[in-house]
């Protein structure tokens, strides 16, 4: 895919720079939280971020295991320089390596950037509902490769919209992303599409309702 090829933060709106303001009225802390806890980060874990947009998450595992080697990738350089400012980095680590690390590129091409199986464990918060189902079966697939046998999928974003009141509120989303990319989500397609990819012990291991949609968090392991 071309390095052109992606949806920016806030979808066709195009106000990346006030991505961060509206993605707190999702209840936000609540559901980057209860990934943070799926993920649970361990001193020597490597951990990418894929499509880490300014950079939240990565913060939020950094600042709760700091021994740990976060990189947060994204096609994105206004989303990366608004992350780089908000971590204090250049984005090339610190001392050890142990700061966030930003790297640009896209979420189908992890190996290639970061090494076939160099990952413990792959996180990706609201990007999957972005894109069309090829994109999405091919970030998916690019996260198998990159995680070690035995390795971890965290994911947070739109799933399946159970009552009228989340798939009206799910409309939102569809006017900013577009009704193609986001549906399939919103009809639950995301465990398929993981198991799909290779992982085992797929489950939605969360539900949080939101002003936009209940958005699911789903774990699964690379067998």
């Amino acid at each position: 895919m071309s390095q052109q090829t992606f949806t920016p933060a806030l979808g066709r709106l195009g106000l990346t720079r006030l991505y961060d303001s509206v993605v707190a009225l999702t209840r936000e802390r609540l559901w980057r939280s209860l990934v943070a806890m799926h993920v649970a980060p361990r001193p020597d874990d490597t951990i990418v971020d894929v499509g880490c947009g300014t950079g939240s998450q990565a913060m939020l595992l950094h600042r709760l295991e700091p021994r740990a080697r976060i990189i947060g990738v994204d096609p994105d350089p206004e989303t990366l320089a608004l992350a780089r400012r908000k971590s204090g980095t250049g984005g090339t680590g610190g001392t050890g390596g142990t700061a966030p690390q930003w790297r640009r590129g896209m979420g189908d091409e992890l190996a290639g950037l970061l090494g076939a199986g160099s990952a413990d464990t792959v996180v990706s918060s609201l990007v999957l509902h972005q894109c069309p189902l090829p994109v999405k079966r091919a970030i998916l697939a690019s996260t198998h490769d990159v995680l070690r046998p035995g390795g971890r999928l965290v994911i947070a974003d739109y799933g399946l919209q159970r009552t009228a009141a989340m798939r009206l509120a799910f409309r939102t989303v569809q006017l900013a992303d577009g009704v193609r990319d986001t549906q399939p989500n919103a009809d639950g397609v995301l465990p398929e599409l993981i198991t799909e990819a290779g992982f085992g012990d797929v489950r939605e291991a969360e539900v949080v309702g939101t002003v936009t949609g209940s958005i699911s968090i789903y774990v699964a392991t690379r067998s």
